[in-house]
């Protein structure tokens, strides 16, 4: 019998604690996602993180530690090399990314690729370089309706992100594009995490709106994964929000797409409310997609206080032998520099009803500890390959 029937893992998407040793390699000097968002705004009130041990992870300017959390708590570092989704959810199951994903946030597309895409699909490639999603549309979409013309763009993740409307562009010949995109970026070279299209709605700037058509077309990871070994054995594995798309749809049962990160949350709780044995994995973006890269320290910290509030709900859904990890898949420091993802250590929360115990646990050397123990628990082996060390027995 498993030790917890369900086990929900829950990633706040960016919530780094702090600089890893090699952060400086990745052009980030003392970052501390959460620590700084604490001390850039006037208030911060998460009870339920804070209760469950936050405060006691890293020193918070507006949240104080607590003497006994209800949980167990400690900080996590990363063993890939790289600070984006992908790297870090991938290796939360068990796979160490040792090559990073290539990004083009600098430069853009190189020429050559811009060219066989537009060979390909037919259609002139305007925008090409870094944008976020909202200003790529205003600048750029009346040409788009006028012309025919594609708007390609990236972002401080791995990706190549295709615009198209709706009405003029149309869906299915936005999707044709983007898959012939993921083709050409397979090469080794050109290879990105993921290619999104990006549909929207509206005929001038100030109406555009993107809808909730967007369709990623991610790489498959590179080998089986905690969540394969999970399926393979008769045990649910439950996506909520972007984990379908990050991993390609492998190694998951049933698969919820969120509208935002309360949504994502709204339907946590309501899967804590079926019977169910296995996995459920969430990702929460709006922090990441919203705040973090739009360098906007008030909002993170609007939606972690949004989160506290889904979080306390969440909390009294949990049955006794249920289990809860609360974490991050990498730093996105809105007080930093720039607008890329941040090199970070992430936290890890463990609670449970059950838990007799309480406190801090050891630091450890990679994501994949998250992985390694969902097995333990369920009594399936890791597939051949992945890294990670179960701390099951810990949690009591």
């Amino acid at each position: 019998m498993p030790k917890f029937n369900r086990i929900f893992v829950v990633v706040v998407d960016s919530l780094g604690v702090g600089e890893m040793p090699d952060s400086a390699d990745f052009g980030d000097v003392g970052v501390n996602t959460l620590g700084h968002i604490s001390e850039a705004v006037e208030n911060l009130v998460i009870p339920n993180l804070q209760k469950l041990g936050l405060a006691n992870i890293i020193p918070l300017k507006q949240v104080a530690a607590v003497d006994k959390p209800l949980g167990y708590y400690t900080k996590m570092k990363e063993k890939s090399k790289g600070k984006d989704t992908m790297t870090g959810h991938w290796e939360m199951m068990g796979l160490e990314v040792t090559t990073p994903f290539q990004t083009f946030t600098d430069t853009g597309f190189p020429p050559e690729l811009i060219r066989e895409l537009e060979e390909r699909t037919g259609r002139t490639v305007i925008g090409n370089k870094s944008a976020s999603g909202t200003e790529i549309l205003d600048e750029l979409a009346e040409e788009e309706i006028a012309t025919g013309h594609m708007i390609v763009y990236t972002s401080a993740d791995s990706v190549l992100q295709i615009c198209g409307n709706e009405e003029t562009f149309g869906l299915e010949e936005l999707y044709r594009c983007c898959e012939i995109a993921r083709e050409i970026t397979m090469k080794d070279e050109w290879k990105v995490g993921r290619v999104i299209a990006r549909p929207y709605v509206g005929k001038k700037k100030g109406e555009f709106r993107r809808t909730s058509n967007r369709h990623d077309y991610a790489l498959k990871p590179f080998g089986k994964t905690a969540m394969d070994a999970l399926k393979e054995n008769g045990f649910d594995v439950i996506s909520v929000g972007k984990i379908k798309d990050i991993f390609d749809g492998e190694g998951i049962t049933e698969a919820y797409k969120s509208q935002s990160s309360v949504h994502g949350m709204e339907q946590t709780i309501e899967i804590a409310g079926k019977d169910f044995t296995g996995l459920c994995f969430v990702n929460l973006v709006d922090f990441d997609a919203l705040w973090g890269h739009r360098r906007n320290p008030e909002g993170y910290a609007k939606e972690i206080e949004k989160f506290d509030e889904k979080l306390g709900d969440f909390l009294g859904a949990l049955r006794e032998d249920d289990l809860l990890i609360i974490s991050a898949d990498h730093g996105n420091d809105p007080t930093y520099t720039g607008t890329d993802h941040t090199r970070e250590k992430v936290p890890f929360l463990a609670y449970s009803k059950s838990l007799k115990g309480c406190g801090q646990l050891s630091e450890t050397d990679s994501f994949a500890v998250i992985g390694a123990t969902i097995a333990d628990n369920f009594g399936v082996k890791m597939p051949e390959g992945t890294i990670g060390n179960s701390i099951l027995e810990a949690l009591d």
